[in-house]
């Protein structure tokens, strides 16, 4: 009898928790792809401001379902230099009241309806032919999925109860001294780590209590424990970062073991405020089809975890600047260069696609402002009778640099795109792999250009006075050009192409006319071979960034 009620527990056990996992997912990927460009904003906003910072957090970990992703995207934003120390510890301190939504949640009690929200949203995501509006059933699909598999894990956990066996190997877990406190902690540290995410642990949590297998007291020290277990996740992301990611991550770690620290030596108090602030009853059984129950437990629990993380945060922002200046002490930096690639894309990002496109545009508009830099020192040097070997290397070096930053933003992309992703966001992936292909060809352009001024003075030739003129008067029409490109790649521009093809038609005429001219020249015999061979590939090599910067300006002009 207990092998057959042991089988049905862990079938059903097991289904309802895959499910509520399934469901966790579906809810993040959907609600990231629905709001991605609101979270590039929310980001982007994050400064010193602590408050700033945690509400950041907290908005972030509520859209995302998950403050291990909130957490992780954070390290990745730290280990890429694009957020301080500082900023990224009010960020995962907003993570962990963020977090606490999903206990709210399920406190509506809504899962006989969990199924038939399902259907509905499976129609919507199937039918619908709206991007927005298949994420958005995404999303409840996924919402459908946590509460049917809540109710399926209920329904296996009300086996215990009909087995003393396993009810009685359940009540060694008992909150009702400080060892056992701890225990209990352990015990939900330990089952967030094995299954790698907190919100399913709350899930078993309020599955046990509801069905009275466990007590309120020993739910609300599980709880405790998987605030602890959820740091695993930041640990593994900080494996191979820099040392300013390694100590956001042990903030994460360190933040939340002092919590749960002193909130164990008050913890009689604090479950007995907890009851008190929802009026009692906590653990009133409710008869349902003849099985008792315990339905309160669920708001309880939520708000055991809700009312910690909000004190946690409270008593520790005050000294997030102490923390630092700690964190900063204890991990020091290592002596050598600890970033390995050139660009600020980690891999960690992945988990968020609609923040890890935005990162790997942010490089492609890097590669753009490069190209304006190399076309005004390209000017300089041609100008120079002696000219600069430093800028002359420096080009040199930024056209190498372009070889290796376009090798990695298609690697990023390359990745992001074997992921399941909204088709906005697979349409953007698709564009940045044009655009840094297309400004790496523009940088060897610009250096093939460097390449036939020194190759004519090694020969003992220069450009003539007035081919210098139209060369400069040309450089600078192009660099007005890549500057109005790379405008409209700033802004997301899709009326670049039209906007900017005046300029274009401008710079093909020029060419053109600076052909003809140099044909004539060539008539008086004043113009060496080897000068005019020189002038004649630089024109076509301004040519050829002309058709590059356009092809760009197309690309960024492609409906969205």
């Amino acid at each position: 009898m207990e092998l057959s009620a042991l089988t049905s527990l862990l079938s059903e056990f097991i289904g309802g928790l895959g499910l509520f996992l399934l469901g966790m997912k579906s809810m993040s990927d959907g609600m990231q792809a629905v709001a991605g460009a609101s979270l590039r904003r929310m980001i982007s906003v994050v400064t010193k401001n602590r408050m700033l910072a945690l509400f950041v957090g907290i908005v972030v970990t509520c859209v995302v379902q998950s403050s291990s992703i909130t957490t992780v995207m954070t390290v990745g934003f730290v280990n890429s230099g694009l957020m301080t120390l500082q900023q990224a510890v009010g960020v995962i301190m907003g993570a962990n009241i963020g977090t606490t939504i999903t206990g709210w949640i399920l406190v509506l009690q809504i899962g006989k309806y969990g199924l038939p929200l399902i259907g509905v949203a499976t129609f919507i995501y199937l039918f619908s032919k709206s991007d927005r509006w298949r994420y958005w059933g995404m999303s409840l699909m996924g919402v459908g999925m946590v509460f049917f598999g809540l109710e399926v894990m209920k329904d296996a956990c009300a086996i215990i109860k009909e087995n003393p066996g396993f009810e009685e190997w359940f009540h060694q877990f008992q909150a009702h001294n400080y060892a056992g406190v701890l225990k209990c902690a352990l015990v939900g540290c330990l089952l967030t780590v094995l299954v790698q995410s907190s919100s399913a642990t709350l899930g078993i949590t309020i599955s046990l209590a509801y069905q009275g297998v466990i007590g309120y007291e020993t739910a609300a020290a599980l709880v405790l424990g998987e605030n602890v277990g959820t740091t695993i996740t930041a640990i593994f992301a900080s494996l191979g970062a820099t040392t300013t990611a390694r100590r956001a991550a042990y903030f994460h770690i360190i933040f939340n073991l002092l919590g749960v620290f002193w909130i164990t030596l008050a913890f009689p108090w604090y479950v007995r405020l907890i009851q008190m602030l929802l009026g009692g009853g906590v653990s009133d059984e409710v008869i349902v089809n003849g099985v008792a129950t315990f339905p309160h437990t669920t708001a309880a629990i939520a708000a055991t975890h809700s009312l910690f993380n909000i004190a946690n945060t409270i008593l520790f922002l005050p000294f997030v600047p102490t923390f630092v200046r700690l964190l900063d002490r204890f991990v020091p930096a290592k002596e050598y260069k600890e970033r390995p690639q050139l660009t600020d894309l980690d891999i960690r990002m992945l988990e968020t696609p609609a923040l890890a496109i935005q990162q790997s545009r942010n490089e492609i508009e890097k590669m753009g402002d490069g190209c304006e830099k190399m076309l005004s020192w390209l000017g300089d040097l041609r100008d120079q009778d002696a000219p600069d070997k430093a800028l002359g290397d420096r080009l040199k070096l930024r056209e190498q640099v372009f070889d290796s930053v376009q090798d990695e933003v298609a690697a990023f992309v390359t990745d992001l795109l074997a992921n399941t992703l909204p088709h906005s966001v697979a349409d953007e992936a698709r564009r940045q792999l044009t655009l840094a292909d297309e400004f790496e060809s523009v940088s060897d352009y610009l250096l093939s250009l460097d390449k036939f001024d020194r190759k004519l003075r090694r020969d003992g030739f220069r450009f003539t006075s007035a081919q210098r003129e139209d060369l400069r008067e040309l450089n600078d029409h192009v660099i007005t050009y890549l500057k109005a490109v790379n405008e409209g790649l700033g802004k997301d521009n899709r009326h670049v192409a039209r906007d900017t093809d005046g300029l274009s038609k401008r710079i093909k005429v020029e060419i053109k006319q600076l052909r003809k001219k140099h044909l004539e020249d060539l008539s008086g015999g004043e113009i060496p071979p080897q000068v005019s061979v020189a002038f004649l590939a630089a024109l076509n090599a301004y040519a050829r960034v002309r058709d590059h910067l356009e092809t760009i300006a197309e690309t960024i002009s492609i409906d969205k």
